[in-house]
């Protein structure tokens, strides 16, 4: 499946008995050598009865992030074109809370949660919670904002997306020693005030076409910096998203497409 681009491997886990390995992702991610994809998707059952699924995200080197929002979209889909649920409105399960995903036509809207700027949970090394911080990168000084969003990210405002040096800056802002646990960056331009483009360095996978927590962190960082209104188009190499955030009591808000792209069997 795939959710602007951002592809993902979407396995039933709720049927069959799954037991995963890094080995076996890496080289089922494999472009040249495997299916190739950027993240793989579990569907397993819930842990508690608050949600209908446990939703459980792997990236292309074999590790087990939090969340995944293009990710979630793809979820909903699949759950429901399987007849795994009958639902409209699914509350699922992930490593850090609880998510809801509302199928609306051709699209679906995905409840996020709330957005966390506490360094500690992201984790990111400060002394305190700002709005936008410093870090030093091959010898410049970047400003950023980190949010998470289930997942850590950093979040740089760019003059032009196609210009920006994704390539060199996505790789030492991930694994900079301010967070241990490295994180996703987003080169985020302004193009209005309901309006941005973006691209992300994701975490474990390089720089993909889409990234739905991207697109959120990037937007409420965008609110908070004071550069975005409330409700902001998200332009991605691989299409469109919407995103809208009322502030900080309030959950952020993403709605975009879901897309089957071909199905098959694995025989180990």
């Amino acid at each position: 499946m795939h959710g602007l681009g951002n592809d993902f491997m979407v396995i039933d886990g709720i049927n069959q008995q799954i037991s995963l390995t890094p080995e076996q992702i890496k080289q089922w991610s494999d472009r040249r050598f495997g299916i190739g994809f950027d993240q793989l998707l579990l569907v397993e059952k819930p842990l508690t009865d608050q949600a209908e699924f446990l939703y459980r995200i792997y990236n292309a080197d074999g590790s087990e992030v939090e969340q995944c929002g293009n990710g979630a979209r793809c979820f909903a889909r699949f759950v429901v074109d399987k007849g795994l649920t009958a639902s409209d409105v699914i509350p699922v399960e992930t490593n850090t809370g609880l998510i809801t995903l509302k199928l609306m036509g051709d699209l679906v809207e995905v409840d996020m949660g709330r957005p966390v700027f506490t360094p500690a949970a992201l984790p990111y090394d400060a002394e305190a919670e700002a709005i936008e911080y410093q870090l030093d990168v091959h010898g410049h000084a970047l400003k950023i904002g980190a949010v998470s969003m289930g997942n850590p990210h950093a979040v740089l405002r760019v003059d032009d997306v196609k210009t920006a040096d994704v390539e060199t800056l996505g790789p030492a802002i991930e694994s900079h020693i301010r967070f241990p646990n490295r994180v996703n960056v987003g080169f985020m331009q302004v193009v209005d005030r309901s309006h941005i483009n973006l691209r992300v360095y994701e975490r474990g996978a390089g720089e993909t076409l889409a990234c739905g927590t991207g697109a959120c962190a990037a937007v409420v960082s965008g609110i908070q910096r004071g550069w975005l209104d409330s409700e902001v188009e998200v332009s991605l190499p691989g299409g469109l998203l919407t995103i809208s955030w009322q502030g900080k009591e309030h959950s952020v808000l993403m709605t975009g497409p879901a897309t089957t792209i071909f199905e098959g069997q694995i025989k180990q």
